[in-house]
């Protein structure tokens, strides 16, 4: 990866479907070296997956979770990944083991999920913070 690509990861971390002909001028190159250089990115793992960021009115929250000591949190971590209402599970380092970034349509559906993390076996502390406001970078 080089500075080019940095400069056109920059611009679709902003806005996924910005053309690559506007992609082009910001960076200052071809729409055609944009496009060959976002299918080479996909196809290395560079570029996981294209998404939408929505404003639903819906509730978002943080459930930080912590597992026992002998449990595999890769395995936890991408179980819950598949919960309909998680939009990013990642496996953190500190006090806690694994981040459930959550998206529910009220906070019953927050506690909802609250309570099947809790359910799970291997889990053994949650902490749960609503995001309040959210600004892309």
């Amino acid at each position: 990866m080089d500075d080019l690509d940095r400069e056109i990861l920059a611009v679709l971390r902003r806005d996924a479907r910005t053309p690559y002909t506007e992609i082009a001028e910001t960076v200052g190159t071809s729409e055609g070296t944009v496009r060959n250089r976002v299918d080479r990115m996909t196809e290395d793992g560079v570029i996981e997956r294209f998404t939408v960021a929505t404003r639903t009115g819906n509730v978002k929250a943080m459930l930080e979770i912590g597992v026992a000591v002998d449990v595999d949190a890769r395995e936890t971590t991408a179980r819950m990944a598949e919960w309909d209402e998680v939009d990013y599970a990642w496996q953190v380092s500190g006090e806690d083991d694994i981040v459930l970034v959550v998206d529910a349509a009220d906070t019953r559906g927050i506690n909802s999920l609250i309570t099947r993390a809790r359910e799970q076996d291997e889990v053994v502390d949650t902490k749960t913070r609503l995001i309040l406001d959210e600004q892309r970078g």
